[in-house]
């Protein structure tokens, strides 16, 4: 068995589930259990989680400034370990790059939409990225997708290699689940710039906004969920493998979405936002602002202040 298959613990003989159903049930891609994937050193996990640490603390930090700090700890690495194990993770230091309107190959890149834009209702906009997911052995990638108003986590998925499949999976659980958004959001991965996720987009009609490279600011709510997530859930545990990751990751999105007040929304829960949001857009205006108030059943209805107005002028 390979080693993907292993730390996500999906038996690809012998089970009563299929592979399909078995990946459906521990939320991974199907592609990563067949994808070979060299095995990760014990000291360069360890290593791996502290970075991720560091640079949920100093998300400017690239491979220089992170080595030096790393050696401040006494960690005696040199700087081509910590750029390999940067890239691994999918981390870069978060400053603008030069030449960033330039596309990967064969990757076309959006521009962003959302400058200056007034985003006050769910399904506006919506937004993704992945981020690392430290394990006791191994370690995998979690992609999630938020809407921007509400802040709500309307579809997520692991995986333990970073193609586009699971993200590709996600979106259609997002769109399936909560309708789709007129604008959706990510950064320049080539994940979410790869036809299969853009096309998926551009099929729905939505139009597509990327960030700048390096501008973790285009994409702030999604950057505050990881730090959310990893400072009161991932950190805080050790996940044996791919089944507790899920199940661990899986009630902390249960408890932030349902539970869990949100300052920045008068302490709503983020669900309940989406929630009440898409029940106004579905309501007629008079419904939600202007009652209307019958005064007999023969009556036309008038709105109550015009009721009013006309008993103060009979008195």
């Amino acid at each position: 068995m390979s080693a993907p298959a292993r730390r996500a613990k999906v038996e690809r003989s012998g089970a009563e589930l299929s592979v399909r159903r078995q990946c459906q049930l521990l939320n991974v891609a199907r592609s990563g259990v067949y994808r070979p994937q060299p095995e990760t050193s014990a000291e360069d996990l360890a290593l791996m989680r502290r970075i991720d640490e560091l640079y949920l603390e100093k998300p400017f930090y690239g491979s220089r400034r992170m080595t030096f700090d790393l050696n401040e700890e006494g960690r005696g690495v040199n700087r081509k370990r910590v750029q390999r194990l940067m890239r691994l993770m999918g981390l870069e230091g978060l400053v603008p790059r030069p030449g960033t309107s330039q596309a990967a190959p064969g990757n076309k890149i959006h521009p962003y939409l959302l400058r200056g834009v007034s985003i006050t209702e769910p399904n506006h906009v919506w937004a993704s990225d992945i981020t690392y997911i430290p394990m006791a052995s191994g370690f995998l990638y979690l992609v999630a997708i938020i809407d921007w108003a509400s802040r709500a986590v309307l579809a997520w998925r692991l995986s333990n290699t970073m193609d586009s499949a699971f993200c590709v999976e996600a979106l259609e659980e997002a769109i399936q689940k909560y309708g789709k958004p007129r604008i959706f959001n990510t950064d320049q991965g080539a994940q979410f710039t790869s036809a299969a996720f853009t096309g998926k987009l551009e099929a729905a009609g939505i139009a597509i906004s990327m960030d700048g490279r390096g501008r973790f600011m285009d994409n702030i709510f999604i950057e505050r969920l990881w730090r959310s997530i990893k400072y009161e859930e991932v950190h805080l545990k050790a996940y044996a493998d791919g089944r507790e990751a899920r199940d661990g990751i899986g009630r902390w999105i249960d408890f932030y979405n349902h539970r869990r007040p949100h300052q920045s929304m008068s302490n709503q829960r983020p669900m309940n936002v989406w929630r009440d949001g898409m029940d106004k857009r579905e309501r007629p205006a008079e419904a939600v602002d202007m009652p209307l108030r019958l005064d007999n059943a023969n009556a036309l209805p008038t709105y109550p202040q015009q009721r009013q107005k006309k008993e103060k002028k009979a008195a």
